[in-house]
């Protein structure tokens, strides 16, 4: 129990994988075709909605050929097609179509491959995919090779090699709409096209891809039924040995624990054909071990529509790749359930030349139209969409109608229990006047909380939150400037900050990226468990410090902990007021984030509770004292930009009749 620092690092990860077990404990493979078509609906519902899918059926895909190049036996056309209208203009997907030459006197259409790519820095250029796209086109199948948003001739710069994940693909997540859902969507869009071309058999369509586009492959595959034959490389495992690891945005499904395990994805594209390729030395999540079992359980699908002979499992003796021996194994299986050619057996490989990248490119060196759409400016899009809905209120009881449900919301994805629950381990020290608590506020979880008493005539308690931990929170002048003002102040480690962080938990910009992740799977966002957290300190220094009611609570979030005092206030009227340091005033924009966290984020959130001025007007008529506010990449505002983006809360405060109870202060 008094274990602290690098000893309780792992606490947080061995919490995920017990919740994630839990979640998916007991659960039953269908024993009839009923049972499972009835999962199968829910499986896929929720998988959509996870993702945030858009079910929109839009019209034919307009494209247009930049140019061409002809090769032995083949040739190249680079095109653009145009994937998803929004209101300044399409957003675009470079491609390159591999079509094979006709042969003489054969004018029966071809099969066709999309072939999506992984996190290789040249994307759809690289040598990697070119190699399968060549290897394909020279079989007799008509290739489509994209590049995935964010990503190879689609990224913030018009060079190759930048990464569409961390802090670039976070900047969806308010808006509910994941990279994972786009990529889904621009991928049956590529389908769509795929279908038009006059030289391609619309029902004879494949998928595949190797990491990441192994993960685009496994989602399209299973969502989209006109793909006939799905091979996933390098990508399929087990959900829940996604936990420990550092995967991509792009990878992620918010929740998908709390419904599914992957065998149920890939039970998804049953009745059709499946082959999963794995390499024997590749991370955990990837590996041979932990594909087997999600194999395991979706055999007995395609079993059920006596399609066993639709599924196979292929390790390869190597590391992370798509190399010759697996592209040969996909080659095969293609050619089976594609051309009705073979057993599936592996077929060797043609010749083949991958050129240099800056060779086939759709638009060579800076040649990208300048409307081009980057991924954070669609979300700053979204979000657009989603705000319109955020009215200001008109007059009192028109914000408190909208304030109440808001907060249950915020009630039901935090887990406030309706009936405090006590007997958790509790550990109480004391250091002179000075109280530690440690308290076990979830099986597994220990939250220590630092109490120091203020002035004989205190006027209340502060709690200092910070999320680089409870030290930097002691040494910061938020703690000593409200000790000096005469305030009992307490500071809480929350779970997974500080010294209880994961190793490794930075991934580039984003502090928490990987915890955050971990938290997203099962379901429960980082900022609401660290909710939890500050309510269950709150009632240990109640009871244990206080010995009955809590005075006056003041919550104090320095930085990107703003936006965490606010939530936990709007939930807990315990807490009087709020005061922010240094925090951000809303998660929009057309930029990726700055260095900082991302587990105050909330997949959807803006569709629901709003932006942070929504969440802020939450608290009125209580007083709010927002210091030094920030924009969402983490740049100070002036006082001016700070008003308008604060423009919700001000109003708010006023049909509250409670102005005064607001002040920002900002720079000028």
């Amino acid at each position: 129990m008094a274990e602290t620092g690098a000893a309780r690092s792992g606490e947080f990860l061995e919490f995920i994988r017990r919740s994630a077990r839990e979640l998916r404990n007991g659960e039953a493979i269908p024993k009839t075709l009923d049972h499972w078509k009835d999962l199968r609906t829910t499986v896929r519902k929720n998988l959509v909605q996870a993702i945030g899918l858009s079910t929109d059926k839009p019209g034919p895909v307009p494209v247009r050929k930049i140019r061409e190049q002809k090769r032995d036996g083949y040739r190249i056309e680079h095109l653009v097609l145009r994937t998803i209208r929004t209101g300044d203009g399409w957003i675009e997907m470079p491609a390159n179509a591999y079509v094979p030459e006709a042969s003489p006197g054969k004018a029966k259409r071809m099969p066709a491959v999309l072939c999506v790519h992984g996190h290789w820095s040249g994307a759809k250029q690289d040598p990697v995919v070119q190699s399968r796209c060549i290897g394909l086109a020279k079989l007799g199948f008509f290739v489509l090779a994209v590049d995935a948003f964010g990503a190879g001739e689609r990224g913030l710069k018009t060079g190759l090699g930048e990464y569409h994940g961390e802090m670039v693909a976070a900047t969806l997540w308010p808006t509910g709409t994941l990279l994972c859902g786009i990529q889904v969507q621009e991928n049956m869009r590529a389908v769509d096209y795929l279908q038009t071309r006059p030289e391609v058999d619309p029902e004879r369509l494949g998928v595949t891809g190797t990491s990441g586009g192994g993960n685009q492959t496994i989602y399209a595959g299973a969502l989209d039924e006109r793909l006939k034959c799905v091979v996933p490389v390098c990508s399929v495992g087990n959900y829940q040995a996604y936990l420990g690891a550092a995967c991509c945005m792009c990878e992620l499904v918010p929740g998908v624990l709390t419904f599914a395990d992957q065998w149920q994805v890939l039970g998804l594209v049953a009745p059709r054909a499946l082959m999963v390729i794995n390499a024997t030395r590749d991370a955990v999540q990837f590996s041979v071990r932990e594909a087997k079992k999600s194999i395991a359980g979706a055999r007995p699908v395609f079993e059920l529509y006596d399609r066993s002979d639709a599924i196979r499992h292929v390790p390869v003796n190597s590391g992370h790749d798509y190399n010759q021996p697996m592209r040969e194994a996909m080659y095969g299986w293609m050619t089976r359930h594609l051309k009705e050619i073979g057993d599936g057996s592996p077929i060797p490989e043609p010749k083949l030349n991958p050129e240099d990248r800056e060779a086939v490119r759709v638009w060579p060196k800076s040649s990208r139209p300048r409307t081009h759409i980057s991924l954070p400016q669609y979300a700053r899009q979204l979000a657009g969409e989603a705000m319109k809905k955020q009215v200001e209120p008109v007059h009192a009881e028109h914000w408190e109608s909208e304030a109440e449900w808001r907060v249950a919301h915020l009630k039901r994805l935090c887990r406030v229990p309706g009936k405090k629950t006590d007997g958790g381990k509790v550990q109480v020290t004391k250091s002179g006047e000075s109280v530690t608590l440690q308290l076990e506020v979830e099986p597994g979880i220990t939250v220590t909380t630092r109490w120091r008493p203020g002035g004989e005539s205190s006027p209340g308690l502060a709690l200092v939150l910070d999320l680089d931990g409870a030290m930097s929170a002691v040494k910061s002048m938020e703690y000593t400037g409200t000790l000096k003002a005469g305030w009992d102040v307490a500071v809480v480690e929350l779970r997974a900050t500080g010294s209880l962080a994961p190793k490794g938990n930075r991934v580039r910009r984003a502090l928490d990226h990987n915890s955050s992740q971990w938290a997203m799977w099962i379901g429960r966002p980082l900022i609401t468990q660290w909710v939890s957290d500050i309510r269950r300190a709150l009632d240990g220094l109640g009871k244990l410090v206080y010995k009955g009611p809590l005075p006056k609570v003041r919550a104090v979030g320095r930085g990107g902990a703003g936006p965490l005092a606010v939530v936990a206030a709007a939930i807990d009227s315990r807490i009087g007021e709020v005061h922010t340091h240094g925090a951000p005033v809303s998660v929009i924009t057309d930029q990726p984030y700055g260095d900082g966290p991302i587990g105050t984020l909330i997949p959807g959130s803006l569709k629901t509770v709003g932006d942070l001025p929504q969440w802020m007007s939450l608290l009125a008529p209580r007083p709010l004292r927002v210091v030094n506010p920030a924009t969402a990449g983490g740049k100070p505002l002036g006082a001016g930009a700070a008003r308008r983006e604060l423009k919700h809360t001000l109003a708010t405060y006023r049909v509250m009749k409670a102005a005064k109870s607001l002040s920002i202060e900002a720079g000028s």
